[in-house]
């Protein structure tokens, strides 16, 4: 008879509410996998609206306080904290491999791009300085200056549990807001992490504070009467949503939404680079990522190359779990139901009509939540395949006689997030990018997402609302602008003294 204990439950996350670590009064709670291994490695409260509320009125009573804190003295709390990341940098990676599946280098590289905004955050002295026009009109001054809003609220996706919390709270609390952040219920642990490092950067109680949740603490928070902004990723669906009830309610909002990325490739590309380029853009992170490349575009008689280079490539690389130490090319997906999904649009790629040219649902590991790259060739702009945002390492391909035809499959597409162009002809890339319908746009780049300095700009039903995050629009976001015009007149006895500078 076996004597060996039960293997001990899984632990509940915690809240971060005021500067104190609470468990959450829920009964409701969410399963956090480690995609890897399918296996179940913490449960996450789905708090109640009454606590997401106390969360906001929490940030909302720290507010006063650090909104008059000099602005350096907040950029030196970052300071810290980028240090503590900088140390603790293989420990956040590996956070994020475990709960998310992204490969140890993957990780890096998406905390590594997280940092990057850390470190423009610390620069935000600088570019908070307003303007200032003496004499506008005679004896006017015209200044202008930016305040704090107040609450911000940041609701990030599971693809990137560290970077986009990441893009959003380091310069909202630069700027003098307090924060609540509600990451995905899939990968709350890199929140919590970040929450740790930040109040042992020495932030204040209540300014940094993690509420765990679903559509009813969302919809709490876009409809809270102290919560002055929100920032969100995710889908388009839930990005549309966010943005239409977070307004209604007199939020400020910057909502980021789907993709569908075309990569267009021409006869004149260096089709190695090319190749290999779409290989990381498409299956990079599992195609778990709103810039990922979802549609090739080869143009003319490169195509055929093109499919017959691409599938032998990728049917090369190496998928398996990524928290074993193993070197792999590709790990699983976020979850058994999201692989079923991916998995599902190659069935429905064959009842359409187009050619499986790499089927990912063979030699599976075991356990886990994997697919392996798919490509599929053939695709015209009306199927499925072309329409849908599949979030999977599944690439489509639809071919074009010319570079104008390319255009036009882009024109027609309901998203707008990023397109590159792989060609050596300057004709070809200046018309691409002048005219391809996407906000962020390549050149021999196989994923065009900007670095911190500038903003990510996701156009038509890939973003919702004015001012986007990172760069200068980021701050512009977290502030609003106060305009001052000041009179003086001069007193008796100074109207008859001489001015200051005739004197001398």
């Amino acid at each position: 008879m076996s004597t060996a204990a039960p293997p001990a439950a899984p632990p509940t996350i915690p809240i971060l509410s005021g500067g104190k670590w609470t468990q959450s009064k829920s009964t409701r709670t969410s399963d956090v996998f480690n995609p890897s291994t399918g296996q179940v490695i913490a449960k996450v409260p789905l708090c109640s609206k009454s606590e997401a509320d106390d969360v906001v009125k929490a940030a909302a009573d720290a507010g006063p306080a650090w909104a008059a804190t000099p602005v350096v003295e907040r950029a030196r709390v970052l300071f810290k904290f980028r240090e503590l990341l900088m140390q603790r940098f293989d420990e956040v990676a590996r956070l994020v491999t475990r709960e998310h599946g992204k490969t140890l280098a993957e990780a890096r590289a998406s905390v590594q791009r997280g940092v990057e905004v850390v470190e423009f955050a610390c620069g935000i002295p600088s570019l908070l300085m307003g303007q200032t026009l003496p004499d506008v009109a005679r004896n006017v001054d015209c200044e202008t200056v930016r305040h704090p809003l107040g609450v911000c609220v940041g609701i990030t996706p599971f693809n990137f549990p560290a970077m986009v919390p990441m893009w959003m709270f380091p310069v909202a609390i630069c700027c003098g807001n307090t924060f609540v952040l509600k990451p995905s219920e899939k990968v709350p642990l890199s929140a919590n992490f970040m929450g740790e490092l930040l109040t042992e950067a020495g932030l204040p109680p209540g300014v940094f504070n993690i509420v765990h949740g679903d559509k009813e603490v969302v919809d709490a928070l876009l409809t809270h009467e102290l919560v002055r902004a929100v920032s969100f990723v995710g889908s388009t669906g839930i990005a549309k949503y966010v943005y239409e009830m977070g307004t209604k309610h007199g939020k400020r909002v910057q909502s980021a939404g789907g993709a569908k990325n075309h990569l267009i490739i021409m006869p004149d590309a260096d089709l190695d680079q090319a190749v290999a380029a779409l290989q990381a853009s498409a299956f990079g992170c599992a195609g778990e990522r709103c810039m990922a490349g979802s549609i090739a575009v080869p143009v003319g008689d490169v195509a055929g190359r093109f499919v017959d280079r691409l599938c032998e490539k990728a049917s090369k690389m190496t998928v398996g779990p990524t928290d074993t130490g193993a070197e792999v090319d590709m790990g699983p997906l976020i979850t058994a139901a999201h692989r079923d999904r991916v998995a599902g649009y190659l069935d429905v790629a064959q009842k359409e009509g187009a050619t499986v040219a790499l089927d990912g649902r063979k030699d599976l590991p075991t356990s886990g939540f994997f697919v392996r790259p798919s490509v599929v060739d053939m695709v015209q702009p009306e199927m499925q395949l072309a329409r849908d945002e599949i979030f999977g390492p599944v690439l489509s391909v639809v071919r074009a006689n010319s570079l104008e035809q390319a255009l036009a499959v882009g024109k027609k597409c309901p998203f707008g997030n990023g397109a590159s162009i792989f060609t050596n002809s300057g004709y070809a890339a200046r018309q691409f990018k002048q005219h391809f319908n996407a906000g962020m746009i390549g050149i021999n780049v196989g994923v065009p997402a900007p670095m911190a300095w500038f903003p990510f700009t996701g156009w038509n039903q890939s973003f919702f609302g004015d001012l986007h995050v990172q760069g200068l629009e980021g701050i512009q976001f977290y502030t609003q602008g106060k305009t001052i015009t000041t009179r003086w007149f001069a007193t008796a006895a100074e109207s008859h003294a001489d001015p200051i500078w005739r004197s001398k």
